[in-house]
C-alpha cells in the first residue's frame, strides 16, 4: 500500500480556507499546535463539527458536487466575525454569477434570525452545480456608484433601533447620490432567535455590475468576548445614531479603496479565478487584506496556482492576474 503524503501546516488560522482547500484538491492535511500556547489548547466546541466549520465555505464545495445542494443551515446568522447573510444574498451570490454559476437554483432564504451569544437563526441554502468548470473572467472595470440598497434587521428589541440606523446612515449618502433605499426587516418571535440585537447590510452597485458591501451587527457579546466586563458594560448595545455613521462610513471606506469586490470578499475572489480552467483570469482589487493574502499563499501550497500582482499607482488599486488550475466538476452524473 502506498504511503499518504500529507502536508503539515500548524495553528487555527484559517481553518475553513484549508479545509476547503484540502477537499477540493484532495490533499491530506495535518494540523498541529491548534492554540497550543491557549489555557485550553484545541479546537473550540464550534470547531468540533465538520459542518459548522465549512458551512461559509459550503457554496463553493456545493459548485462541484454531484447534484444541487439544499441545505438548512442553524445559529448566527448575524455577527461581527464574518459577512452576514444579507451580504451573502445581496452580494455574494452576484461574484459567483460572474464565474458562470447559473443563477437558477442559487439562493439564501432567511427563515429566522440569529444573533451572538445565543443564535436561533436558520437559513435554506440552495447552490446549483457547475455543469463542467467556471468561467475565467476579465474583471476590472470598477464603474461608478449608481445606487446604494441595504436591509436593516432588528431581533428582541424596538424597531426604533433600525428606523434610526436607517435615518442616520441615509444622512450620509443622500449628500452623494439620491438613490439609496434601505429596508427594514423587523423579527418577532421564533423568527427573531434567541438573543436581542440590531444592524444593517450594505451594498453599493457600480454602472459596470460590481457589488460592494459592508455589514454590521450590534448584540450582546459572546461569553469569550465579555470575561473582563463589568455586568452593566456587557448589557449595553452600541446607540444606533452611531451604528448609522460608523457602517454608512465603513461602506464608503470600502469603495473609496477601489477594486471589483470590497475587502471581506477579496478571498472568495482569488478563490474563484484559482479554480477557474486553465485561462487567464484578470481582477482588480482594492489594497489586499491580511485574509486575501493568506488565501494567496494557502492558493499556491494546496493548487500550485501563482497570481502575477502589479500595483497601479494612478488608482491606488492592485491588478492579478493567474492561470487556473482547470478544476472541473468530475462528480457530476454523465448522461
Amino acid at each position: 500500500m502506498a504511503k499518504t503524503n500529507y502536508m503539515r501546516l500548524k495553528g487555527s488560522q484559517n481553518l475553513r480556507l484549508r479545509l476547503l482547500l484540502s477537499t477540493l484538491s484532495s490533499t491530506p492535511i495535518i494540523i498541529d499546535d491548534i492554540r497550543a500556547d491557549d489555557t485550553w489548547p484545541g479546537l473550540r466546541p464550534h470547531e468540533i463539527s465538520l459542518l459548522r466549520l465549512i458551512e461559509r465555505p459550503l457554496i463553493v464545495l456545493g459548485l462541484f458536487g454531484k447534484k444541487p445542494l439544499s441545505i438548512r443551515l442553524k445559529g448566527i446568522t448575524n455577527d461581527s466575525k464574518d459577512p452576514s447573510v444579507d451580504t451573502f444574498r445581496s452580494t455574494t451570490l452576484q461574484i459567483l454569477k460572474r464565474f458562470g454559476v447559473p443563477a437558477e437554483g442559487l439562493e439564501l432564504k432567511i427563515e429566522s434570525r440569529g444573533v451572538p451569544p445565543k443564535g436561533g437563526g436558520e437559513v435554506i441554502l440552495s447552490v446549483p452545480i457547475v455543469r463542467d468548470s467556471l468561467t475565467a473572467v476579465n474583471w476590472i472595470d470598477e464603474g461608478m456608484v449608481k445606487r446604494i440598497r441595504g436591509v436593516s434587521f432588528s431581533t428582541r428589541v424596538s424597531v426604533q433601533f433600525e428606523n434610526t440606523v436607517i435615518h442616520s446612515s441615509r444622512g450620509i449618502f443622500n449628500r452623494l447620490l439620491p438613490d439609496v433605499h434601505i429596508f427594514t426587516d423587523h423579527k418577532a418571535g421564533v423568527q427573531a432567535g434567541n438573543s436581542p440585537g440590531y444592524g444593517v447590510s450594505l451594498v453599493a452597485e457600480t454602472t459596470s455590475g460590481c457589488y460592494i458591501s459592508a455589514d454590521t451587527v450590534v448584540s450582546y457579546a459572546r461569553k469569550e468576548e465579555t470575561a473582563d466586563m463589568e455586568d452593566d458594560e456587557k448589557m449595553d448595545l452600541k446607540p444606533p445614531e452611531d451604528v448609522g455613521v460608523e457602517i454608512a462610513s465603513a461602506l464608503l471606506g470600502e469603495i473609496e479603496q477601489g477594486g471589483v469586490v470590497d475587502s471581506t470578499h477579496q478571498g472568495l475572489l482569488f478563490l474563484l479565478c484559482a479554480f477557474c480552467p486553465q485561462d487567464v483570469s484578470k481582477i482588480r482589487v482594492g489594497k489586499l487584506s491580511p485574509y486575501g493574502i493568506e488565501t494567496l499563499r494557502h492558493i499556491r501550497d494546496f493548487l500550485g496556482v501563482k497570481f502575477a500582482i502589479k500595483p497601479d499607482p494612478s488608482t491606488g488599486t492592485v491588478i492579478l492576474k493567474c492561470v487556473g488550475c482547470g478544476l472541473k466538476n468530475l462528480s457530476r452524473k454523465v448522461s
